[in-house]
């Protein structure tokens, strides 16, 4: 009797998950299909203030190490000065300068690069004379034609004789050191890693295996040169030779736009390939200045008005209650799957 109990409500407990798991996939696309074609994201520019994040750090802090007869001496002191200095504030307001301080972490593809060209426009529309951008790039380099791109969105400020500073923290090598020598100055961490002025291509064959396996093999080009080297076909010296001399003008290319920024580098002697650590790149005069981007800009905060932006995409309303159903659903899943 017991036994037929616990089949029968195993049953209805089988089919209720499975209407359940069968609604929530059903409502789940059906809020796909609703809002297919419509704008899914909304794009925003966040500016935050890093004056008022280093004041608020100063805050923080001396409000627990400070005897609490002083902190509130202090606090009352603030508070009859606020109004005083709030109208001073305002009248150098209109007259300091500001950093705009923009991050750039680049991948193989230089992904960040959309964010980047949105950001550099965003400055330039507000950017005046006397202001100063600064980037803090850590990239180990990747595909040319996208840290091209990326160098000349940097290029966009140097054209309209912003100064331009480029902070390196941890590493900017090959397609990130084409970046930074865009900059006015480039300051460096004593252990971040700086340049790599060189090129590379490099990719398996597989076409002995192929014909160990008796698999044939067939690519048909219009072109002498359209294709040279390939993963499944067999690769020839003169296909070789072609890449290398193709790669050979590649690194000429980036020789010279090295020497456009930075024109007393011995190029010979840092056009290896070979990367070094700050110090030594301090001797080369890959970099100007060893300092962390923290400390240039910590410096400044007392005569400058110091602004990170960042260009991000939202989603809206409609998006989010896509996403949220499908993250349900993900969920339910999910724990049917633990079950």
């Amino acid at each position: 009797m017991m036994i037929d109990i616990l089949l029968e409500y195993g049953l209805f407990l089988a089919k209720t998950i499975t209407i359940v798991a069968a609604c929530l996939i059903v409502l789940s696309s059906f809020m796909s299909l609703l809002f297919k074609g419509k704008a899914i994201k909304r794009d925003q520019v966040q500016v935050a203030s890093l004056n008022e994040k280093y004041k608020q750090f100063a805050k923080t802090i001396e409000q627990v190490t400070l005897p609490k007869h002083l902190w509130k001496s202090k606090v009352k002191k603030e508070k009859a000065a606020q109004k005083q200095e709030t109208k001073k504030f305002k009248q150098e307001q209109e007259t300091r300068n500001r950093i705009f301080v923009i991050d750039f972490i680049g991948d193989i593809k230089a992904s960040a690069v959309e964010s980047l060209r949105e950001e550099v426009t965003a400055v330039l529309t507000v950017v005046k004379p006397g202001d100063e951008v600064l980037i803090r790039l850590e990239s180990s380099g990747g595909m040319v034609h996208t840290y091209g791109l990326a160098a000349s969105q940097l290029m966009r400020i140097r054209k309209k004789e912003i100064p331009l500073t480029i902070a390196v923290d941890k590493v900017a090598a090959s397609g990130g050191y084409m970046m930074a020598c865009t900059a006015n100055k480039i300051i460096s961490a004593p252990f971040a890693i700086i340049g790599s002025i060189g090129v590379i291509a490099q990719l398996p064959n597989f076409n002995r295996l192929l014909k160990k396996k008796d698999i044939d093999y067939e690519q048909v080009t219009a072109g002498e040169f359209k294709r040279t080297l390939t993963v499944f076909g067999e690769n020839t010296d003169e296909d070789r030779d072609k890449l290398k001399q193709e790669l050979e003008e590649t690194h000429t290319m980036f020789k010279d736009f090295v020497m456009q920024g930075r024109k007393n580098l011995d190029i010979a002697r840092i056009a290896t390939g070979e990367h070094w650590y700050g110090n030594k790149a301090l001797e080369l005069n890959l970099v100007d200045e060893l300092v962390t981007s923290d400390d240039y800009l910590l410096t400044k905060s007392d005569a400058l008005d110091i602004f990170t932006v960042k260009y991000e995409t939202k989603k809206t309303l409609p998006g989010r209650l896509a996403s949220g159903m499908m993250d349900s659903l993900a969920r339910f899943l999910g724990y049917l799957r633990v079950a």
